[in-house]
């Protein structure tokens, strides 16, 4: 799925749950480490940080997100041989440009729907791309920003009802967790490990929609150079 006249919702949601289902191992695999993070945020942290623990979260996702392009990267060229350390190792080069992209996104998102809600949906639409760019094009952390914008210029609405229908996934999930983990029993403790186990199973439906965006977004390459993203080097 490569080139805007094929973005819609549908498209975008069946080509996630075709990697998702191709590549669960790995997907969750990786969750399971970048979310543990989040699982002892949420069981460490009082309630009265409940912000916080918000926060951390959406960097935690946008992070995800950023080692989840490489696989799809993968997918797009033909090739499924990614492993959770490839995942790893494909963000090495960024982490410290993604990391304060994900801070940033977090703290603008959160401060958006703070304020009043639809500030936040709006800088979640227009920055739903920003970990892919920053991972494959490297165009500096405020430019990623920019560069995320200019992709989803046009196509907002669609981009919006691709990430609002994961999160109610994502939701779902959570309101499981917590269904469980209080028939259960056990305290915070169970809850925690609980939301750990289903957020790593959601979370990646998440990552691969900011991915699938991202390579449907993009203008298609010309044939005589088929490495150009969106007129920013990729990586070598």
């Amino acid at each position: 799925m490569e080139g805007t006249e094929e973005l819609t919702v549908g498209g975008v949601l069946a080509r996630t749950f075709d990697i998702y289902r191709d590549q669960f191992g790995v997907l969750v695999g990786a969750a399971l480490l970048v979310f543990a993070v989040e699982a002892v945020a949420s069981f460490a942290l009082p309630a009265a940080l409940a912000a916080v623990a918000a926060l951390i979260s959406i960097v935690l996702t946008t992070f995800y997100q950023g080692m989840v392009v490489a696989l799809v990267h993968d997918v797009q060229d033909g090739r499924r041989d990614s492993s959770v350390g490839d995942l790893l190792r494909s963000v090495s080069p960024v982490v410290v440009p993604l990391f304060v992209v994900s801070l940033l996104a977090g703290l603008g998102i959160g401060i958006g729907f703070v304020l009043l809600i639809i500030p936040g949906l709006f800088l979640l639409t227009v920055w739903a791309v920003v970990a892919p760019v920053t991972v494959l094009e490297r165009p500096g952390i405020f430019a990623a920003f920019g560069r995320s914008r200019e992709l989803v210029r046009g196509h907002g609405w669609t981009v919006l009802g691709a990430i609002v229908l994961v999160f109610v996934i994502v939701l779902c999930a959570g309101i499981v967790a917590a269904i469980i983990g209080t028939a259960v029993g056990g305290g915070d403790e169970i809850e925690a490990v609980v939301g750990w186990l289903l957020n790593a199973l959601v979370q990646p439906l998440a990552a691969l929609v900011a991915a699938v965006l991202y390579f449907a977004l993009r203008p298609r390459e010309p044939a005589a150079d088929p490495v150009t993203y969106g007129g920013y080097a990729p990586p070598v």
